[in-house]
This record gives structure tokens, sequence and C-alpha cells, in this order.
């Protein structure tokens, strides 16, 4: 096992228990006077092209959707929902119990701690009220860098800012937008979080043909970093990654 300096994580289902769309989403697709049923799809089958933040702040972003699912709401119903969606994703993102522990745990090891995440615009607004938030020496998110796993220059960044080359980087993700091997192209080693809950996990585009090492829990994270016995790597300012 190589002496990792860093470990960087995926956030939903990774840091995240298994994600799966509540109730609340409901709630957003009334306000919008679109079937539920035709909302979820949309949703589904837009995801990168809104992860990627091209069309624009979450109201247009939000709009657009409304556009593909052939509903035109009002600017008031809009921006309810845009507060409704907020709401419902934040409902479904609960933590894993052990992920405070586990960066923590890292951090006294000495290790750097980044997060590469997919994701829209509610992560953004809700990620600095997490527990986790304050062992994150780096944060790269598709939606304000434009770009979506598995392209290498998320992980690279992300590495560029910790000031170390990507072999010194473990990767660890439950698989989704073939991050898992887009991580290794980009020069990282990976790992696979192959929790339980995870078979019921909304994800896109995932890693299915992964052979390589997984764990069953976050807190495993840990033995692996303790197998190599990393060195202490040196402490620097956090950096959020935003394009340009």
């Amino acid at each position: 096992m190589p002496r990792f300096q860093a470990v960087l994580f995926d956030f939903f289902g990774t840091l995240t228990c298994a994600i799966r769309r509540g109730n609340a989403h409901r709630t957003t697709a009334e306000l919008l006077g679109c079937p539920p049923e035709v909302f979820v799809n949309v949703l589904n089958r837009t995801y990168y092209q809104r992860a990627t933040g091209a069309l624009g702040a979450a109201e247009a972003t939000l709009r657009w959707v409304c556009a593909q699912a052939g509903v035109q709401p009002s600017t008031e119903a809009l921006r309810s929902a845009v507060i409704a969606r907020f709401h419902a994703i934040r409902a479904d993102t609960r933590l894993r119990a052990d992920a405070v522990a586990t960066l923590a745990a890292l951090r006294q090891r000495g290790l750097r701690i980044g997060l590469v995440s997919d994701c829209t615009h509610e992560l953004p607004a809700f990620l600095p009220q997490l527990p986790i938030y304050p062992f994150l020496d780096v944060r790269v998110l598709s939606v304000q860098v434009g770009r979506c796993k598995p392209d290498p220059e998320l992980y690279r960044a992300a590495c560029r800012h910790l000031g170390l080359p990507p072999a010194a980087c473990l990767y660890v993700g439950d698989g989704g937008s073939q991050e898992l091997t887009g991580a290794e192209r980009a020069g990282l080693r990976a790992v696979r979080l192959a929790a339980p809950d995870l078979a019921d996990h909304l994800t896109f585009n995932p890693d299915t043909g992964w052979t390589g090492p997984e764990l069953a829990s976050l807190s495993a994270v840990v033995d692996l970093i303790d197998a190599g016995s990393p060195g202490a790597a040196p402490q620097h300012q956090a950096v959020e990654v935003v394009a340009g």
C-alpha cells in the first residue's frame, strides 16, 4: 500500500448514506404544476447537463427543466420551487454515522482531505452547514467548475490545490459517474465503497466493470491508510475550486 498523503472523497453515497428521493420532491413538482413522475424523469435524464452548471443559476436551471417537462410556471411559483427543491435535497442527505469520525481520524494522522463531487446548485449551498465541512482542505464541485466525473481534470484540480501529485492521493467513492476509473486515469489510486445500503442508491453512469479494491464501510479507509503508514502532510488553507 502506497504512503498516501491525502484522501479525496465523493460526497453522495460515500460520505452520505445512500440517496433516495423522498416525498418532499413531490412538493417541488406540484409547485411547478408538473406531474411528479414527469418531473423526476426529466431530472434523471438531464442530470449531467444540470450538474455542469451550464444552464445558469438554480432558478434558471429549474426553468429549463420545466421547459423540458412542458410546463411554464409563474416566476413566483418557480422561486418557491427552487426553495422547495433545496429543502428536498437537503432532506435526502444524511451523513454516514462514521463520516465525521473517519475524517477526524485521517486528519489526526496528518493526511489532507478533499471532496470531489458531481452535484447541482444545492450542495454548495448547504455543504458549509455540515459537520464534515471543517475537515475539507479542498472542495471541487462539478456545478462550480463546469465539468463532471469521470473528467480527469476534476481530480487533478484537487491535487494541484493540495500541492500533491495524483499518485500521493487516494480516491474513495461508491462508483457513480465512473468516478473510480476516472480517478485512476487521472493518476490516483481508487477504492470503491461497497456499503450494504448502496444497493438502493440513486446513481448515474456507474462503474459497473470495476474490479479494483472495495471497502465495506467508510471507516475502513482509516484501516487502509494505517496499513500503509502514511507520513504526515503539511497543513494548508482550505480551497474551493471554481471555474476560471
